[in-house]
């Protein structure tokens, strides 16, 4: 378990580091990520970019617990 958690943390913290080339690759802006833009409103669903860290994600948890 701390194993996991200890991964997890890092994991976090790489992506936090990388975000600003992150960014740039298009990770956010994907199709199927809703955005809905008012005069004083924002709002950013991320549907698409979820699912694909989702998948990356548990692709990486299943290779460390392999």
């Amino acid at each position: 378990m701390s194993r996991t958690l200890i991964v997890v943390g890092l994991s976090i913290v790489a992506v936090g580091l990388l975000w600003p080339w992150l960014a740039r690759t298009g990770l956010g802006r994907l199709p199927g990520d809703i955005v809905i833009e008012r005069e004083n409103f924002r709002l950013y669903v991320p549907i698409t970019t979820g699912i694909l860290v989702s998948i990356v994600l548990s692709a990486i948890l299943w290779l460390i617990n392999r």
